[in-house]
């Protein structure tokens, strides 16, 4: 499995609203499914973050481009491969 970060940036901030529980009823529903690694909102209200854990860029496109909070333009959907690195294996 592979890690993707998807920065969910404020578009509308009324849609945002209106969509809200659509868009954490979807979340719950991939977390269920075991496709979600962490989520959440950033307090500045640039928008949020989703860390999925998918097979490839491809499935999670699938699946952002399926967030009610993308299909109303309420947020846009940047995807980036992430890399996680734990606490055992820094450096320092």
């Amino acid at each position: 499995m592979k890690y993707f970060a998807v920065f969910l940036p404020m578009l509308n901030q009324e849609k945002s609203q209106e969509y809200r529980a659509q868009h954490l009823n979807y979340l719950e529903q991939k977390h269920k499914e075991g496709k979600i690694f962490a989520n959440g909102r950033f307090t500045d209200d640039a928008g949020g973050l989703v860390i999925y854990r998918v097979g490839s860029l491809e499935e999670v496109e699938q699946i952002a481009k399926k967030d009610p909070y993308v299909i109303q333009g309420a947020r846009g959907c940047e995807i980036h491969e992430w890399e996680m690195v734990s606490d055992a294996v820094l450096p320092y």
